[in-house]
């Protein structure tokens, strides 16, 4: 019989005798030991003594309630799980018992099989959080000013090419998917540049009505449209001697195009409604997540203006290609999130984090960032755990990991397994005969039946 002492201890508070003559027989069926408490000030008591690993609460007793307890057992210890019992399942019961740290939440009269499985969902949590206890953060969020983390050997280049053309007044062309980061990078030249005292300025394109990004960029005169009710400067006006970033190029309409290109060429603008010639020195730092080279090919953007813009190019690489510094990229932004009074959790657990790694990110860093912020929200602890997770992200790293079953047919016979594995295996071992691949083969496979291969006897 295996040692009871190293059963979990599951603690039930509740002033009903029944109810915990029900739950204990519930439980020890299991092999969990159970304590019980008939009140909330002894349950509280008891979690202080003996540090149950799991505690079922009831709601509504005699002394102090469900919810004060809850209270008073999540001060005395931060990380105590709590499953939370009621037989009135109200919205505010409910609301007050997450909001205060329960674990889960449960309706009497429960069903026994349902009560055992939240019990176990729960002691996989206590296991999650001892080893997320022995997660360290793996950088300094001091070292990162810019906002780009990263060791991968993709973000090494793309460091080294900040570094190489931060220095110059060329224009720089950053390309990547959405949400990889490109306007940190343009952030990041313009700080390491001479202009870094001047002012730097990020424009969506795509964001600004097509009838109002001429105004936006060049300004406009009084009266010049509807609406134009006094003179107003542009962006690239007000960003005189500094750096302008201009996200969404592919978006861009002709006509801005080639007011664009003029900048880049004379460096001059002319307000909206105006005549005069406005002399500005301004750096271009353009990002897209659109093919541009298609785009000209189609007309649809003007070669020239492709060619002033991608004088030097800096191409971000998507997530998922660097899945290796997922763990620094977490860590940047729950230390930011802890700094800024947001959230109490500075950890991830391993499990967590492995479901991470997993996750293809197609919104990439943005998507990491959103959900590094939902699952901090959603932990009752100081750490992010597997639940914490949302469901989305959860459910796609589980089916990755899950074998690739469509490479085999389910009515493939053992005749048809090892036809095609004899092909594999003569790609791998070119110039083979195919009974020196079929005794290989016979080598690796269980004892032979059926129609699998007999090892043949060497000639």
């Amino acid at each position: 019989m295996a040692d009871e002492n190293l059963a979990p201890t599951i603690l039930v508070i509740d002033d009903d005798a029944e109810v915990r003559y029900s739950l204990n027989r519930v439980l020890s069926s299991k092999r969990y030991r159970v304590q019980e408490a008939p009140s909330g000030e002894e349950g509280v008591i008891a979690v202080k003594k003996q540090a149950p690993d799991v505690v079922l609460l009831d709601n509504r007793m005699t002394g102090i309630t469900g919810i004060e307890t809850l209270q008073h057992i999540r001060a005395a210890n931060p990380r105590q799980l709590v499953i939370f019992m009621t037989a009135y399942g109200t919205a505010q019961t409910a609301i007050e018992a997450m909001k205060y740290g329960a674990y889960d939440y449960m309706v009497k009269p429960f069903d026994p099989p349902k009560l055992i499985a939240m019990v176990e969902s729960a002691l996989r949590t206590q296991a999650d959080t001892q080893s997320a206890n022995e997660y360290r953060p793996v950088l300094n969020s001091e070292e990162h000013k810019e906002g780009i983390v990263g060791t991968s050997s993709a973000m090494q280049q793309v460091f080294k090419a900040i570094g190489q053309f931060a220095a110059s007044d060329a224009s720089v062309m950053v390309t990547g998917e959405s949400g990889t980061g490109k306007e940190l990078v343009a952030r990041s030249i313009h700080r390491h540049s001479h202009r870094s005292a001047k002012p730097f300025i990020a424009v969506n394109c795509a964001a600004i009505p097509e009838n109002l990004i001429e105004s936006e960029l060049f300004g406009h005169e009084r009266g010049s449209f509807t609406g134009a009710t006094a003179q107003r400067l542009g962006k690239f006006e007000v960003c005189d001697g500094g750096t302008i970033f201009l996200d969404e190029i592919g978006d861009m309409t002709p006509t801005t195009q080639t007011k664009i290109l003029r900048v880049l060429q004379e460096g001059e603008i002319q307000r909206v409604g105006g005549s005069e010639t406005i002399k500005v020195n301004v750096r271009v730092v353009a990002a897209t997540n659109k093919n541009l080279e298609v785009l000209v090919k189609e007309k649809k953007f003007r070669e020239d203006l492709y060619y002033r813009l991608n004088v030097v190019r800096v191409k971000l690489p998507p997530l998922r290609g660097r899945v290796e510094d997922v763990p620094q990229i977490m860590d940047f932004f729950l230390q930011g999130l802890f700094k800024n009074k947001k959230t109490k959790v500075r950890k991830v657990s391993p499990e967590a984090l492995a479901l991470l790694s997993r996750y293809r990110w197609p919104g990439n860093v943005r998507e990491l960032e959103n959900v590094v912020y939902r699952s901090a929200v959603a932990a009752t602890g100081d750490a992010i755990l597997p639940r914490d997770l949302p469901d989305e992200v959860r459910k796609v790293a589980e089916e990755a990991e899950q074998p690739d079953s469509s490479t085999t047919s389910v009515s493939e016979t053992p005749a048809q397994l090892v036809e095609r594995l004899v092909v594999l295996l003569k790609e791998t071992h070119p110039g083979s005969e195919r009974d020196e691949l079929e005794n290989l083969l016979a080598d690796q496979l269980p004892a032979p039946s059926g129609n699998a291969p007999k090892k043949r006897a060497k000639k």
